[in-house]
């Protein structure tokens, strides 16, 4: 699995899970949502993203070229 896709499930999960949190538990969790938003908002521009580097560091996800086709949208930035 690429990082890029990594990194929309672990966005995807955290919101739905911090969205249940917060209908069963406490609205404070709302902000956990809103941090994940703004990150996605933020990376979207400057292409800095703390997950990335982690996953980066980790060596999971794999490196972009490394056996996949050019045409993936992860190799052709």
């Amino acid at each position: 699995m690429k990082r890029e896709s990594i990194i929309r499930l672990f966005a995807g999960t955290v919101i739905l899970a911090s969205l249940a949190l917060a209908h069963y538990h406490s609205l404070n969790w709302l902000w956990v949502t809103a941090f994940v938003g703004f990150n996605l908002l933020q990376s979207s521009f400057t292409k800095f993203c703390p997950l990335e580097i982690i996953l980066k560091k980790l060596g999971v996800g794999g490196s972009c070229g490394a056996g996949e086709q050019s045409g993936d949208s992860c190799c052709t930035r």
